[in-house]
This record gives C-alpha cells, structure tokens and sequence, in this order.
C-alpha cells in the first residue's frame, strides 16, 4: 500500500517518524538518531517480584549476533520500501499494521531462518524502533512500573512494588540511546546534546523525564522516568494500599475541599504529586485553577484549569521562563487556585504572597522530611531568593498564609504512607506554632521485612480550619472523621 513509486519515498520525515537514509544491509546497526535499530533484550516479564529485602542478580543478554544482524538488514529493506511520508498519516496502530505487513514480506522474500517466536520478536522490535521508543516500549506499556532508571546502554533498572530491580531491556549503544533521549524531549519542544546535557521533559501520557548526558554523566546518557499510572490514583486506592485510614482520607477531602491553603512535604519518590492529584479532585468544578510547573504532570480533571510550565533557555543563553516568572504571572490571570507542581526557589515567596490575598486553597509540594523542616526549608528558600526581611516577618508571612502540611513518606521497605497531617497555628513569640491532627507510628515488622504500624489521632478536638469547615457545611462531616480517627486510636 505504501511502497515507493518514482521520487516519491525520498527519505523525508513525515509525522512524528524521523527515518535515516537507507543503511548498507550488511551493518549491523549504524542508524541516524532519529530511528533506533534496537538490539534490545528479551522483552519485560509482565510481574517481577524480587524477593523481599535483596538485592537482585543482574540478567546476562540473551540474543544473538545472528539475530541483530538478520534485524538490520530487515530494517535496511523496510527503509528502502516503505513510503514513511503516507505512513505518517496513519494512526498508530494501522501504521504499527503496516510496518508488520511489509517486513513479514521482507523476511519471507529473503528466506531468513526464524522461528515463529524470534519472527514475533523481531517485528515487535521493529515497530518500537521506527514508531516508538525502542527497548523502553515494553517499559511503558507495564502499569505497574514507577519508575524507569536507564544508567547507559548496558543496565536498566525499573520499580516495581517499592523495590527497585534490574531488568533485561538493554540498548545498542550509548548513541541509540541519546537519540531516543533527543526523540523523547524534541516533543515538548526541548533538547539535549553536548553543548546542554541537562533536560527535563515529559512523555505524551505525562510521565517525568530527566536526562543528562555526556560529558556530565560519564558512563553513557542517563535517563529516568517517573511512570504515571495509566487509572489515576484516588484517596480511595490509597485508603486500601494502607497510605492512610479512612478517616484521614476524609480529613484530606475535606482540607481540599474547603480552600486551605496546603504544602505536601516529603523526600523524592514518596508520592507527594500523587497526593496533590488526589486533593485536587476535591476541587470544586466551578473553580478557575491555574498551575505552574517545571515539566507538566499534574492530572487536574476540573473543566476551568490553565496549565503552564516554565522553559530553559534556548543556545544563546536566553529566553528563560522561571517558575517564579509563571508564579507571578499568575497573579494576573484572576485564579481561584493556584497550585505549584514543586517549589525549590524564590517563587515560594509569590506563591505565599497569594495565598496570602484572597487566592486560598492553594496548593504546592515541598521536599523535606518532616513538617518542621518543610518550614524552615521554605524560610530558607525566601533568604536564597534576596529578599531582606527580618526572619520574625518571614516566619508571620509563612504562618499567616500556609494552613496544613501533609507529610509524605516512602519506607524503608518501599511502602509509601501519610505519615502526618499538620496544622499551622501562628505564632509564638519567634517561633510558628503547628499541631498534629494524624500521625504514622511504626510498630516493628513482619517476617518479610514489611513495617507495620497505625495512623493514630493526636486528640485535637477542633482543628484551627474549623470555621472554614463551617463555612462550607462540612464541620459535621469533619466531627465525624476527627472522633473516629480518635476511637480507633484508643482502642
């Protein structure tokens, strides 16, 4: 169907499809960066469980010579045939269709000796290298993968259920990997190479990706990707995962619900954008919410929701967009909410500016490992931004504008939990005063190497939002979580 006729195929890209002109059908793998001839390794098993508490072997390769050889060449014929320019007109799968079609043919024509399952294989393969993006396709196709940790050519490492093991996926080369790195941030309008090896950008389906490349990283590109999950988590799922009881999980909806203004604080990896997707839900749909981040991934689902992030400079050092840039920004677009993705600078003193007038229920995410620190880190944070203010001002300022921190935390044995939910109070001469509603108290652990513990209550009877509780019909429902969380407490 799309075979070349005349001058018609000459090798221009069409779509999102980025061939290289045709390789000598004797090399092995000497593609351009645009299309990936992928020696990769078997595909992903589809459930790994390491056991519990070691430290997995690494797989050895499981291909052949033979088999990438016979795939070059297969590839090098499918360039030569294929008319990409009508292929890139094709949704995904009938391209995915024709791709097969065309190099069932090949093989068949060149009469290359392959079993049933290698013939599969290599189609598979195939597909990935010219549509998507090489040995990652079976990465991403998984949903119970949390992150993808690429560290050069020859070692990946994935997480599954908390733990983090080797897989088999490997790649040609270091350059076929830079090239898929390029593929992945060429999309959102970004690049990586010698001259800027530092990028962050964001897959399609709005997974986190950083890379740094040569000559930073030594070894080859390194590339990590933060997975989303294909079914958004929900305070729900993470009441059955053991993230939090129910009755915090109601506190939670009702925080979010009645416009406190909220930091989530936690260390990398503990799931503090997962939790602010989840408060979000509770967002009010008649709300106007903007949010600011580095690389866009947040998954509001209200209709009213203005998306922005912030841009590095382009070669000549210029053009930059901070985050403090889109923060200010804000101010001017009459939000209702506004809610920072991460903040790790200067824009957390805007982002507290508007908290501060008339923009409550703003939310943002924070690393640090305890309530208490977050505060500080946040005080800090101002001082790196140059602004000399007496540090009694800055604590009143970070009092007056943030209500709750929700504390987030990934365990040792890589269970993640709402290990506190803490009230700003105000000030006590000097010093920002905080109570805890909830706290996580480990216990000890099981014969697996799993923590046990209990979300306990801390007695506060009326927390310092009550009246906002009130304001929005909500204090009895508040009442109820609160005596709940306290009955289990004591028994």
């Amino acid at each position: 169907m799309f075979g070349k006729r005349g001058n018609e195929g000459s090798g221009k890209v069409g779509g999102a499809i980025a061939p290289p002109p045709p390789a000598p059908a004797a090399a092995p793998a000497a593609s351009s960066p645009s299309i990936l001839v992928e020696p990769s390794r078997e595909p992903a098993r589809q459930q790994v469980t390491p056991p519990p508490m070691q430290t997995p072997q690494r797989k050895r390769p499981v291909r052949t010579d033979e088999y990438y050889d016979t795939k070059a060449q297969v590839f090098s014929a499918l360039i030569d045939t294929i008319d990409l320019s009508q292929l890139s007109k094709l949704d995904g799968e009938s391209a995915r269709e024709e791709i097969r079609d065309i190099v069932n043919d090949i093989i068949t024509i060149k009469n290359f000796a392959m079993s049933i399952s290698e013939q599969e294989e290599l189609l598979e393969d195939i597909c990935n290298d010219v549509l998507g993006y090489g040995p990652l396709e079976p990465l991403l196709a998984r949903d119970d993968i949390a992150d993808i940790m690429v560290n050069g050519a020859g070692q990946t490492f994935i997480e599954v259920g908390g733990k983090t093991i080797e897989s088999e996926i490997r790649f040609r080369d270091n350059a076929q990997l830079l090239s898929i790195c390029q593929r992945i941030v060429s999309q959102v309008g970004r690049r990586v190479d010698e001259s800027s090896p530092i990028c962050d950008a964001r897959l399609p389906d709005g997974s986190r990706v950083n890379v740094i490349a040569p000559p930073l990283s030594i070894d080859g590109p390194a590339l990590t990707i933060r997975k989303f999950k294909k079914d958004k988590l929900t305070l729900d799922q993470l009441v059955r995962f053991g993230a939090i009881t129910a009755e915090g999980a109601t506190v939670l909806q009702i925080i979010g619900r009645v416009r406190c203004n909220v930091v989530i604080s936690g260390g990398t990896g503990s799931g503090k954008t997962t939790l602010l997707n989840c408060l979000t839900n509770y967002i009010d749909r008649d709300e106007r919410v903007i949010t600011c981040e580095d690389t866009a991934e947040l998954q509001l689902q209200q209709p009213h929701v203005v998306r922005l992030e912030t841009r590095p400079p382009n070669i000549e050092g210029e053009g930059e967009i901070t985050m403090r840039d889109l923060v200010k920004n804000c101010l001017r677009m009459r939000p209702e909410r506004i809610i920072v993705g991460e903040v790790r600078g200067p824009e957390v003193f805007d982002l507290l500016q508007a908290m501060n007038t008339g923009h409550d229920g703003s939310m943002g995410t924070i690393h640090a490992n305890t309530p208490r620190e977050c505060l500080s880190r946040i005080e800090s944070m101002i001082a790196m931004g140059g602004f000399t203010l007496p540090a009694k001002t800055v604590r009143e300022i970070i009092s007056s504008s943030v209500d709750v921190i929700i504390q987030a935390a990934r365990l040792r044995d890589g269970s993640r939990r709402i290990t506190q939910i803490t009230e700003v109070i105000g000030m006590e001469g000097d010093v920002i005063i905080t109570q805890d509603l909830m706290r996580y108290e480990i216990e000890g652990e099981d014969a697996g190497g799993r923590l046990i513990g209990r979300h306990m209550s801390t007695g506060v009877g009326k927390p310092h939002f009550w009246d906002r509780a009130r304001y929005f019909n909500e204090e009895k429902r508040l009442a109820a979580a609160l005596d709940a969380m306290e009955a289990k407490t004591k028994d």
